[in-house]
């Protein structure tokens, strides 16, 4: 769920002062499509999207390939990290997403906020809100030792609203770029920050 009408999470100021420190030249190994299969769905409430919306049995477990500290493994991360703010979006549940993310990270944050009061477990969405992975790319280690770069999301129709006497308001498919930086937490990837822009 990519979140609409809300302030950016970061200023694109603060995202690329951070990101020249952890970027470089883009990454041969990073940026491979996404081959996982789409998740189980249930039927759509009436009035809703016509994409149907998964029932999650639990949060998304970490791929072993998102295991280690190489450019793959934050690759996968991502893809992880991805699927576990689906996993927020449809049940209110942030805990699984907080322990994948620094503590400092402001639009970690402010998702996290946004999330809990407005979910799918609430009432506070329908329709196909599941951010999408099309691409992951420019991911390249920095002096830091972090790792940086971009993605393509998109997202389908869906309808939100923020309070149960609130009209839902409906929002049109998109697609999104989110600059990212990943640091080590022992021997694997966490967020560090990620900012989402309207492509």
């Amino acid at each position: 769920m990519t979140i609409r009408n809300k302030p950016a999470f970061l200023t694109a100021t603060c995202l690329s002062a951070l990101l020249l420190s952890a970027c470089g030249p883009g990454s041969p190994e990073a940026g491979r499509p996404n081959t996982a299969p789409p998740p189980t769905a249930a039927p759509t409430a009436p009035g809703s999207s016509s994409t149907p919306t998964a029932t999650p049995s639990g949060p998304p477990e970490r791929p072993a390939a998102a295991n280690g500290l190489t450019l793959p493994a934050a690759d996968a991360f991502y893809r992880y990290y991805i699927d576990l703010r689906n996993y927020a979006a449809r049940t209110g549940d942030t805990a699984p997403l907080v322990a994948e993310s620094e503590a400092g990270c402001e639009g970690c944050k402010e998702y996290v906020n946004y999330i809990k009061k407005v979910n799918v477990a609430n009432g506070g969405m329908s329709g196909d809100f599941d951010e999408k992975v099309k691409d992951v790319y420019q991911l390249a280690r920095g002096s830091t030792g972090r790792v940086g770069g971009k993605a393509l999301l998109a997202v389908g129709k869906y309808t939100v609203k923020e309070s149960p006497s609130e009209k839902p308001a409906i929002v049109q498919p998109a697609e999104y770029i989110d600059s990212i930086a990943l640091s080590a937490s022992g021997e694997n990837w966490v967020m560090y920050e990620t900012d989402l822009a309207e492509q």
